[in-house]
């Protein structure tokens, strides 16, 4: 939990911004953790490289020397260098003493090269670096059999919350994020993430936007979000874009970038809150086209107790009622008397379910049908 006595400070879009030293000195540590597992891979390669081109020379070489010097076939001097390099003596030795010592020469690079490819091999395998490599490998056969499926750009606490929401879905999505630190947590869910900037191109293309069905773009920064999404629409001009925006002004410039639906997660709790506020007995509401739906429960000692639904609807359909026992009834009769604990389901023009959600207003000091049956 962030210790807002470090020097926190109220910025202009509304959110405390701290110091890096909040979890800044994870991400380094985790970005020296991956610069140096990507650094033992690059060794390691390189030293494979030159473990081939001495074993090249090194055959190459005897190969010449015992045609020269035995005055066989270039065919048979290569079979004799395999066969004393890998010691395994089934060639009888050279007559000539050049020839023995060639022999014996190749014998011991042939084993230096050989203990220096094993502690090369046994060093990469002990550091864990191949673990990694699979790790890399998999998640790309992942993702390159994925069609249809959501570039979710961002892995903080929103996009960890919309990859929560998609896999209960069962939709596919690829992660794009370039902190190390929350490698772990989409791996542990069996999320494939590319570390790495969502903003490139090529990043994009290797999440396979070209198959993709949307992109979601849930980074911080709103500059980053307007990147991303000009990214993804020029890679994609029919591809459908959410993006984040925390800023009010952020939002006319991501629709301007490319955006087909901007979200702001400010402006939706705020308003989500200040609902609850005014209207404790919505318990959830959402607007279609020019209609409003909304769950209303009935608290005690509201107007609408003991009524019937045909003298309380004032414009508004009740499509359901949710009793206390758990029983739904679906269209309920106009003579439906209604009950404290009840929660109906009802549409209609907004104007008409304002009327409504008036008509169910809890009686001042009950904030809910939970608090009031805890009160009587």
């Amino acid at each position: 939990m962030a210790d807002f006595r470090r020097g926190g400070d109220w910025s202009q879009s509304g959110a405390w911004e701290f110091s890096a030293e909040d979890g800044g000195r994870e991400r380094r540590q985790a970005l020296r953790q991956r610069e140096h597992a990507r650094r033992e891979v690059r060794q390691f390669m390189r030293r494979l490289g030159i473990l081939l081109v001495a074993l090249v020379v090194l055959v190459l070489a005897g190969t010449i020397g015992f045609s020269v010097i035995e005055g066989v076939s270039p065919a048979y001097a290569f079979e004799w260098t395999i066969d004393t390099v890998t010691t395994l003596g089934s060639i009888p030795d050279p007559t000539s003493t050049a020839g023995r010592a060639l022999k014996v020469g190749l014998e011991l690079f042939g084993i230096g090269t050989l203990f220096y490819g094993l502690a090369t091999v046994a060093e990469f395998f002990v550091s864990g670096q191949l673990s990694g490599l699979l790790e890399e490998r998999r998640t790309e056969k992942m993702i390159n059999s994925y069609s249809d499926h959501y570039i979710v750009c961002g892995f903080g606490r929103v996009g960890r919350q919309v990859s929560r929401d998609l896999r209960a879905a069962g939709a596919q999505h690829v992660v794009i994020d370039p902190n190390p630190v929350n490698r772990e947590a989409a791996l542990a869910t069996g999320i494939p993430l590319i570390e790495s900037e969502p903003s490139e191109d090529e990043v994009l293309k290797h999440a396979g936007i070209d198959r993709a069905q949307g992109v979601i773009a849930c980074v911080d920064s709103d500059a980053e979000n307007i990147f991303i999404t000009l990214s993804a629409r020029e890679l994609r001009a029919d591809i459908f874009i959410i993006a984040r925006a925390s800023a009010e002004e952020s939002e006319k410039k991501l629709l301007r970038a490319g955006a087909d639906r901007v979200i702001s997660p400010y402006k939706t709790s705020g308003s989500e809150m200040a609902r609850v506020a005014l209207r404790p007995q919505v318990g959830g509401a959402f607007d279609v086209a020019d209609y409003r739906m909304e769950e209303i429960e009935v608290s005690p000692e509201c107007a609408a107790v003991g009524r019937q639904i045909g003298e309380v609807s004032s414009g508004a359909v009740i499509v359901a009622i949710r009793h206390p026992d758990g029983e739904l009834e679906t269209q309920p009769p106009s003579e439906t008397v209604l009950k404290v604990g009840d929660m109906i389901i009802a549409m209609g023009p907004p104007p008409a379910v304002e009327r409504l959600d008036r008509l169910f207003q809890p009686p001042r000091g009950f904030s809910s049908i939970r608090g009031a049956i805890q009160e009587i």
